[in-house]
């Protein structure tokens, strides 16, 4: 039976027009930092929290831009789906994996389309919304 996960998730872009992708510990897709929520929170709270826990850094509401939502399967587990809320915000550093993150990945939003390892969220709508509407971050 196919179960349905709720999450959040940032998509974090800096100056050069890069977006940040991380991977979790134990899996081999690249995804936006993010997660489930916690009962009560609202899908901005939830995404500035795991925001926080993954990498260490903090945002305010005000500087996240609503991004759309998305439904599709689930990068990493079988007979799931997820229901995505999407964030955008502006971002220039150098976070550190933390919680349950391995590995980040600053990349081109058209170079990650030619990989094998990215979440089917991405490919579907995070990479190409971000191209068709570069100007708008800035990239």
């Amino acid at each position: 039976m196919m179960k349905t996960l709720t999450i959040s998730a940032a998509c974090l872009i800096n100056d050069q027009g890069q977006i940040l992708l991380v991977r979790k510990r134990g899996t081999t897709k690249f995804m936006q930092p993010g997660g489930k929520p916690e009962p009560g929170e609202t899908p901005i709270e939830a995404v500035m929290r795991e925001v926080s826990e993954e990498l260490g850094v903090d945002f305010e509401a005000k500087d996240l831009e609503p991004y759309g939502e998305w439904s599709g399967p689930a990068a990493n587990e079988e007979d799931t789906s997820i229901q995505a809320y999407l964030f955008a915000a502006r971002f220039n550093g150098s976070p550190e994996p933390l919680a349950e993150l391995e590995e980040l990945l600053w990349i081109d939003p058209r170079d990650a389309l030619l990989r094998n390892d990215i979440a089917p969220l991405l490919r579907e709508h995070v990479l190409p919304t971000l191209l068709a509407n570069a100007n708008d971050m800035g990239a």
